[in-house]
Order: structure tokens, then sequence, then C-alpha cells
């Protein structure tokens, strides 16, 4: 198993866009039905994969482009190092006093290891100076736990 790591910055309103965000479901509207269905299916299954925006269920993050990799590691503790690092980056701009709090932003880095050593994904997100938020993300991969199905994004 390892661990590839996910950044998005952006426009907060970008990431509300929750249509962009979801996978689209497997089986595609009534072809005898209205149009406008069909068309969204269609839209959002072009879309999905390669839209850059944070899916809702991180272990999406793996069907999405390989270019979107911003680091892969074999031992949990590396990808924890990586978090620790971008936080440590983005921590001045945090728009919360509470979530630029070096003792919260040590527990996040410590339960991050933990959690990828047994399988598990990570998601966390930020206000940064409005209207700006930060999505930082750790997936397991070969396979997921939540979702072993998927492939990995980099042997594509």
């Amino acid at each position: 198993m390892h661990h590839h790591g996910y950044l998005w910055t952006g426009y907060k309103m970008r990431f509300d866009e929750e249509a962009l965000r979801r996978p689209p479901h497997p089986d595609p509207p009534p072809a005898d039905g209205r149009p406008e269905p069909a068309q969204r299916h269609r839209e959002a299954k072009a879309e999905f994969p390669v839209v850059d925006l944070p899916p809702l269920e991180t272990a999406y993050w793996l069907v999405k482009p390989r270019k979107l990799v911003r680091g892969t590691w074999e031992e949990p503790k590396e990808a924890a190092e990586w978090l620790g690092e971008r936080l440590t980056v983005y921590a001045a701009r945090f728009d919360s006093e509470a979530d630029r709090d070096s003792g919260r932003l040590a527990i996040l880095i410590d339960s991050a290891a933990e959690r990828l050593g047994w399988g598990g994904d990570l998601s966390h997100g930020f206000y940064l100076e409005r209207p700006s938020f930060l999505s930082l993300a750790l997936v397991s991969c070969s396979p997921n736990r939540a979702m072993p199905d998927l492939g990995c994004p980099l042997g594509r």
C-alpha cells in the first residue's frame, strides 16, 4: 500500500459546486424521460473525472488525473510529514485563529500517520482569507480501504 497527497486552493464558491464534486450515478436516467437529466448525467460523467475540485468522498481522488497527485509515499509517516509541511505553509493564512494553533495542527499530523497506517484516508479543509479555501487530502491506494475497486492514478 502507498499514499497519495492532494491539495486544492480556490474560491470557496467554486468549492461549493457540489454537482462537480459528486460522481455521476452509475445508471443513466431513462431514455424516454426528460432530456435535461440525461444531459446532466452525460456532463457529470465527462466532467467529474477531470475537474480539479476535491470530490465529496475522499477516495474518489483516485479517479482524478495523475497530474493532481502532489506526492506519493510508501510510509504513512512520510505522507503525514507532507501534510505537516503544507499546514505550516498555509497556517498563517488560515481565517480562524483556532485553526492556526500549533498544538491542534500537531494532533492533525499525528492522527494522519495513524489513520494512514490502517489504510484510512483523510481530508481537511480550511478557510483562508476570504473568499479562499484550502483542501488537503491523503488517500491510501492499492487498494483503497473504502473503495477497493478504484485503481491507482499512477498506474494509468
